[in-house]
């Protein structure tokens, strides 16, 4: 059971320090309590994992048009839907949460870049394997 938990505990504290960084980085985001940023980061990758998937799919004409800049603007509307359900997590505007989505994906793919290495046990199954199915 833990080998399923390490890798969901390890994203989690990714997410939570990009989140942090980028509170210091940019004026317009702020966390009241250390209690907000584990909550934030907790939902921003929930978000991004139910909400962000449906928003692309309703919305990829328009992201096909924009040749996947729109992709942008959905990770700051996450960022800006998680600012709104976390008491204590602030985002100023939607050019604030635009750059520091932008900021905190690139340092995020980073840091689980370093951090987990690339290794197999630690990378998310997107599709089954060849001659596999999922059932």
């Amino acid at each position: 059971m833990l080998t399923n938990l390490t890798p969901f505990l390890l994203h989690w504290a990714i997410t939570a320090l990009s989140l942090w960084v980028a509170s210091h980085l940019f004026k317009g985001i702020r966390f009241s309590s250390t209690g907000a940023l584990v909550v934030s980061a907790l939902l921003l990758g929930l978000a991004n994992a139910i909400v962000r998937p449906l928003l692309v799919v309703l919305t990829l004409p328009l992201t096909l048009i924009t040749f996947g800049l729109f992709l942008l603007v959905i990770n700051a509307l996450m960022l800006m839907l998680v600012a709104k359900l976390v008491d204590g997590f602030k985002v100023d505007g939607f050019w604030t949460a635009l750059w520091a989505s932008l900021f905190i994906s690139v340092l995020s793919l980073v840091l689980g870049a370093f951090v987990l290495g690339g290794s197999p046990e630690f990378t998310i199954q997107t599709s089954p394997g060849p001659g596999r199915v999922w059932l």
